[in-house]
């Protein structure tokens, strides 16, 4: 299973609707609005690397309001939990 991280770039206005499209994708497993750089981030979950040249250039790339996307695939996993309770700050 390959793991990617996609940090995508939303039009402002189009940040709710563009996350919501995002998260409902097939192989998308998490979708953040954060604060910083970009707008959302992704989390890819798919077999294979042809599978992301599939899913994020021609469906995440291609929803309204996308400006942009830049793709970092994991190697490792580190504490899972810890990135679990991470993200559940506040909760």
């Amino acid at each position: 299973m390959i793991t990617a991280i996609v940090l995508i770039h939303v039009k402002a206005e189009d940040i709710p609707e563009a996350a919501q499209t995002i998260a409902d994708i097939d192989g998308v497993s998490e979708v953040y609005s954060c604060a910083g750089d970009v707008d959302l981030i992704a989390i890819v979950r798919v077999p294979g690397h042809e599978d992301l040249a599939d899913l994020i250039p021609a469906k995440i790339g291609k929803v309204p309001g996308v400006i942009d996307t830049d793709t970092h695939i994991a190697f490792r996993s580190y504490a899972s939990a810890a990135t679990e309770s991470a993200f559940s700050i506040g909760d």
